[in-house]
């Protein structure tokens, strides 16, 4: 494994991902979400892909692709490993997403490429990061109540927004993939919140990929 390939790989790409709003379509109308896991004690790569109509939030399509994992874990390499299985589910969806939320970092990384601006970046599509633990960077201490939001730092740049979607649940880390700003990047995911403390878009993918009850019960009712 060449790490300082894929290090200066990871810089290319980084400096083409497009920081500011760039949206075919404003509002969206449709948004996806986009979840990877392992299977198999990590031999297999699992991505979950879901598309949700705009504003209703309901869930229109959704697609898993599981895959031979290519690359072992390596922190800050992740997107490596999770790109091909998140490039075959892609491949199957009937609909292409207005923007797309990807459960994980987008330029909140060490070297500005996590899965989101990586992925975002190559199918071009308006993307944001969402994910569940800091990476990097640095964050002021953020109010108890739901809706505080502080500044992700990082060499004296702002890399994201760390956000409380929830009392009393610990904080996302928000920050733009591709063709998003931050600003917009955190107003679209609260805009897709349903009382949950994840967005309804990496919240459905999650659902679908781990088989979830509300998926379950979502299948039977169809």
């Amino acid at each position: 494994m060449d790490l300082a390939a894929l290090r200066q790989e990871q810089l290319q790409r980084a400096a083409h991902v497009v920081r500011q709003d760039d949206f075919d379509v404003m509002p969206p109308r449709l948004i996806g979400g986009a979840d990877v896991g392992f299977e198999q004690g990590g031999e297999v790569t699992r991505a979950a892909l879901v598309i949700l109509e705009y504003p209703s939030l309901t869930l229109v399509e959704h697609r898993i692709a599981r895959i031979a994992t290519t690359m072992p874990y390596i922190p800050g390499f992740l997107s490596f490993r999770e790109i091909p299985a998140l490039q075959a589910a892609w491949q199957q969806l009937s609909q292409q997403p207005d923007l797309l939320f990807v459960d994980g970092h987008g330029i909140s990384h060490p070297r500005r490429l996590g899965v989101a601006a990586h992925f975002g970046s190559l199918i071009d599509v308006p993307t944001i990061g969402v994910a569940k633990k800091r990476l990097c960077g640095r964050f002021a201490d953020l109010d108890p109540t739901p809706g505080s939001r502080q500044p992700l730092m990082d060499k004296g740049e702002q890399i994201g927004w760390v956000w409380r979607s929830k009392a009393r649940c610990n904080p996302l880390f928000v920050s733009t993939g591709h063709r998003v700003s931050l600003d917009s990047a955190l107003h679209w995911v609260e805009a897709c919140m349903a009382g949950y403390r994840l967005p309804e878009p990496t919240r459905w993918a999650d659902a679908v990929a781990s088989g979830r009850p509300a998926f379950m019960k979502w299948q039977n009712a169809r």
